[in-house]
């Protein structure tokens, strides 16, 4: 048998303080190595059941990639917010480089989102999506969570909410704030004016999560981690240029590529197709409609006049 080495001795030491720190019992948890398994790559990743989470409502093929393709999409908002907890929790300690880093992975999510998004722009057969969305409804991607807590978490209240209101509810609480989000615009009914079922799916099941959320997180956003950096870190360069990136990134980009994705399948030569749920995707999506923008402050008057509208 081979002689143990220092190194070896060495980590089983740093082992042993570290369980007794904790009040541990070292040799039970040394024990339990020789009966644990390898990891392997389909465990750890879930792969068996990760790929059972598909369940079409129909039997048209392209259905299958509308479901993935938004489940991709999930899986890259929780990353998005798993760096902006890591901006928000150590909001009075985080370094511009930090932060700059945290935002830079953010916005490499987003990119990769948007450069992606052309499978459901041309991936799909026009036919095949007019036929099963009917079996959708009222679901729509209107009703994501986690791209709304995104949002919230991404700035001060008042820009979330709808424009010709910011005025009068700018002193307002959350709750009356909340009552006049932008969103909301996206899902009323086209002929009636009033709430889809699917904008009230939404509020039922995620408005008392997201106004905690908004209330929770308000001094923490990271517009408000920004403001609360030193005013001469608030002029890095760095750092300014990812707040730019994700605020174009969220609010023009990402809009932008639902919007085309709807014109190709819903944009017809008389009358357009509503979107799964009646969303009003006409004045939903083009950013330069919703002039929503988290960072007003870092534009110009000039980039803030034709916000969107270059990359319609």
């Amino acid at each position: 048998m081979d002689e143990i080495s220092e190194d070896v001795k060495k980590r089983i030491e740093e082992l042993k303080e570290k369980y007794e720190a904790q009040g541990q019992d070292f040799k039970a948890y040394l024990e339990g190595l020789l009966y644990q398994k390898y990891t392997s790559y389909w465990d750890y990743v879930s792969v068996d059941t990760l790929l059972t989470l598909q369940k079409p409502r129909t039997d048209i093929p392209d259905e299958m990639i509308f479901i993935i393709y938004h489940q991709i999409t999930e899986l890259y908002f929780k990353l998005v917010l798993h760096e902006m907890q890591q901006i928000s929790t150590n909001a009075k300690t985080i370094t511009i480089e930090k932060f700059a880093e945290h935002l830079r992975r953010i916005n490499a999510y987003f990119i990769n989102l948007t450069n992606s998004f052309f499978i459901m722009i041309d991936g799909m057969e026009v036919e095949q999506f007019l036929k099963f969305r009917m079996s959708l409804l009222p679901a729509s991607g209107f009703q994501s969570a986690q791209y709304r807590t995104i949002e919230i978490c991404a700035t001060d209240f008042i820009r979330l909410v709808e424009k010709s209101k910011r005025n009068e509810l700018a002193e307002k609480s959350i709750d009356e704030k909340y009552k006049q989000i932008y969103w909301q615009a996206g899902a009323t009914d086209l002929a009636t004016g009033k709430k889809t079922l699917t904008l009230t799916q939404f509020e039922q099941k995620y408005s008392e999560q997201l106004l905690r959320i908004a209330i929770e997180n308000k001094d923490c956003t990271l517009w408000a981690v920004y403001k609360s950096l030193s005013i001469e870190a608030q002029k890095d360069e760095k750092l300014i240029a990812e707040l730019r990136n994700f605020d174009k990134n969220v609010n023009v980009n990402w809009p932008l590529v639902h919007y085309k994705s709807a014109v190709r399948y819903l944009q017809k030569a008389t009358t357009d197709v509503a979107a799964t749920g009646g969303t009003n995707w006409q004045k939903y999506l083009p950013p330069r409609m919703q002039l929503r923008v988290f960072y007003p402050e870092l534009w110009s008057n000039e980039e803030l006049e034709n916000w969107g509208k270059s990359n319609d």
